[in-house]
């Protein structure tokens, strides 16, 4: 087993969904992050509560081999989306795709169907269905 798959399994039991991690350099500093998600959102509480359980399991399994912070948090309103599920729950909301040949295309998404993303092209003003193999980069945003 992967240790993503270890953390999944810990933050699921706790009720959390893992959304993402990542390594990031902030400051001159290491952080390893862990994004978790949970129905209605997610409280301080259960971030401190996921630092807690992963904490014990990363001292012993390390993502990285230098020195680093635990950073448990959401993946916040403008998150990015690397999956086909995380697509497939932000079906309603707005956002930025930038597919390998460079197009930019941003609006509302409006489906995932068969590997397919549906959005409401702002730019083009058209609905646009890529591949998502064809997508590069891909966010949320918000419209304020």
């Amino acid at each position: 087993m992967s240790l993503e798959h270890d953390i999944k399994n810990m933050v699921e039991s706790i009720g959390l969904t893992l959304y993402d991690t990542a390594i990031v350099t902030e400051n001159d500093e290491t952080i390893y992050r862990v994004n978790v998600t949970a129905e209605g959102g997610v409280s301080l509480e259960q971030c401190v509560e996921a630092t807690k359980l992963l904490s014990p399991l990363l001292d012993v399994t390390p993502p990285i081999a230098t020195e680093y912070r635990l950073e448990v948090g959401s993946p916040g309103i403008e998150r990015k989306l690397k999956t086909l599920h995380h697509f497939e729950h932000s079906v309603g909301e707005y956002v930025k795709i930038t597919t390998v040949d460079k197009l930019k295309i941003r609006g509302k998404l409006l489906g995932v169907q068969a590997q397919m993303i549906t959005i409401d092209d702002t730019i083009s003003m058209l609905e646009v269905s890529i591949a998502f193999s064809e997508v590069s980069k891909a966010s949320t945003f918000f419209e304020w």
